[in-house]
């Protein structure tokens, strides 16, 4: 009993210090953070014409490629007379955010080694940076869609899904970060593992067109409930509490482990990389 308690409360303290130290950290060096942000926009789009801008039209162009196959190929249909471009947009603008955030992080570390090999740096805002600069740009492009298919009243809530979102996967990005430096033969496999959660979210198709008998998938993937209440919050779907809870209890359980992972790693990362 006391080794339980001992367990519990090592867990609530690794947790608490997983919730806090991230954001000390980025409030800390948000000079740094800004900095980098603006470095990383420009080193993406560097040599282009419409520089920044591709950071909004890429994810617009695979939209059309999803939308054209789906919608007019397939030809798609959902029920109770419910658009499927709009479901399908706003499903997918969300994935396409942490589809990116997710595959970045794998790669952050490496990303950003020249800059941190070569002087002190605060590794810890490197996950950080990578999701505010999603944020910031899916934020933008969220709006965008929800001004056009839901109204000026769904613009703010496609702008704090997003930012709900980026706070949600901050304990995945430390874990994948120290993953992706320790575990080099995952970068291989994630985005085929990335592709395959995709097609088991609903975002292509509403839960209830599931067969029965493969219903229990969604119990199982947190994102199938993320992606139920962004639908719920923008086109006034059903939800229930159980998919807020799910999601809460897995953010919860990962938040302390993955802070943890990534303070026992620090010191060893320059030396792998």
């Amino acid at each position: 009993m006391v080794k339980i308690l001992r367990l519990v409360k090592s867990w609530f303290f690794a947790t608490k210090n997983g919730l806090i130290e991230p954001l000390q950290y980025a409030y800390q060096h948000r000079r740094l953070i800004l900095m980098l942000a603006r470095r990383d926009i420009a080193g993406r789009t560097s040599g282009t014409m419409l520089g920044a801008g591709w950071l909004l039209l890429q994810p617009a162009l695979q939209l059309i490629g999803f939308w054209f196959l789906l919608d007019v190929v397939i030809k798609v249909r959902l029920t109770g007379g419910l658009s499927f471009l709009e479901y399908f947009l706003i499903g997918m603008l969300h994935w396409f955010f942490i589809a990116e955030v997710l595959q970045r992080s794998l790669g952050v570390y490496h990303e950003y080694s020249s800059i941190f090999q070569k002087m002190p740096f605060p590794l810890a805002i490197l996950p950080i940076i990578t999701v505010l600069m999603s944020a910031i740009i899916f934020a933008i492009i969220n709006a965008g869609a929800a001004l056009i298919f839901v109204g000026v009243s769904g613009v703010p809530i496609a702008v704090l899904n997003i930012f709900v979102l980026a706070f949600w996967l901050i304990p995945f990005c430390y874990l994948l970060g120290i993953v992706g430096i320790f575990l080099k033969d995952i970068a291989q496999f994630f985005p085929f593992l990335i592709s395959f959660i995709m097609y088991l979210t609903p975002i292509m198709y509403q839960p209830e067109m599931l067969p029965q008998s493969m219903k229990w998938i969604l119990d199982f993937n947190p994102f199938s409930d993320l992606m139920i209440l962004i639908h719920a919050g923008l086109q006034g779907l059903q939800w229930d509490s159980l998919n807020i809870i799910k999601p809460l209890i897995i953010w919860l359980f990962l938040l302390g482990p993955a802070w943890a992972l990534f303070r026992r790693s620090e010191p060893h990362i320059r030396e792998m990389l």
